[in-house]
C-alpha cells in the first residue's frame, strides 16, 4: 500500500496534477494516521509526523511522487446568525467561551449539529438553521500556520520559517 508523509498546501501545487480526489469531512482532515481510499480507487495510508489539519484544496502527497487533491466533504451543520437583541460577534463570544470549532463567516458562524448548543443559541436570540455543508473551522491562534515559509528580503537579510512536520513549506521573495 501507499504511503502519504507529506501535505502540500492549497495554492503550493498545480490541481490538475492531482492522480485522484477524496472528499473527507473535518474529522477525517485531522489525523496523524489513517488508512483511505481516494474516489478513484487509490488505497493509501496517511502517515505524517503529527495530526494535521488538511486544508480544502490541499494535496496528499504520496510516497510515488502521485498527488491526492483534497476536498472538504459536506457534513450536518448548524449555521447562526444574529437575531433580535443578539449580535454576531456576541454570539461568537458565547461559542468562543465553549471551545468548540467554529467557521466565522461575514454573516454567520458555522458549527457541528448539537441540539444542546442550538438550544442555548436560541436561547439567546440567535437564528439557527439545520444545513449541510463543507466544515472548515477556524485554526486557532496557537494551532500554529499551515504551512512555513521563506523570507528573501534582496539586502542579504533572510527569514526561514519551518513548516510544521508533514507540510509543505513555501518561499516568500520581496524586493526592496
Amino acid at each position: 500500500m501507499q504511503t502519504a508523509e507529506r501535505i502540500i498546501a492549497r495554492g503550493e501545487w498545480d490541481p490538475a496534477s492531482a492522480s485522484d480526489h477524496i472528499a473527507l469531512d473535518h474529522d477525517e482532515r485531522h489525523r496523524r494516521r489513517f488508512r483511505y481510499v481516494a474516489k478513484g480507487g487509490t488505497a493509501f495510508l496517511l502517515n505524517l509526523p503529527r495530526a494535521t489539519v488538511i486544508g480544502h484544496g490541499d494535496a496528499i502527497a504520496l510516497a510515488d511522487g502521485r498527488l491526492i487533491a483534497v476536498t472538504a466533504a459536506p457534513e450536518p451543520l448548524m449555521a447562526v446568525r444574529a437575531g433580535p437583541g443578539i449580535g454576531l460577534v456576541r454570539l461568537a463570544w458565547h461559542i468562543g467561551n465553549r471551545h468548540l470549532p467554529a467557521e466565522i463567516q461575514a454573516d454567520r458562524i458555522l458549527l457541528r449539529e448539537d441540539h444542546v448548543i442550538r438550544h442555548m443559541l436560541e436561547g439567546l436570540g440567535a437564528s439557527v438553521d439545520a444545513i449541510h455543508a463543507p466544515f472548515t473551522p477556524e485554526q486557532g491562534a496557537y494551532a500554529g500556520g499551515a504551512h512555513g515559509h521563506d523570507h528573501h528580503h534582496g539586502d542579504g537579510h533572510h527569514h526561514d520559517h519551518a513548516a510544521p512536520p508533514g507540510r509543505e513549506r513555501h518561499r516568500h521573495h520581496h524586493a526592496h
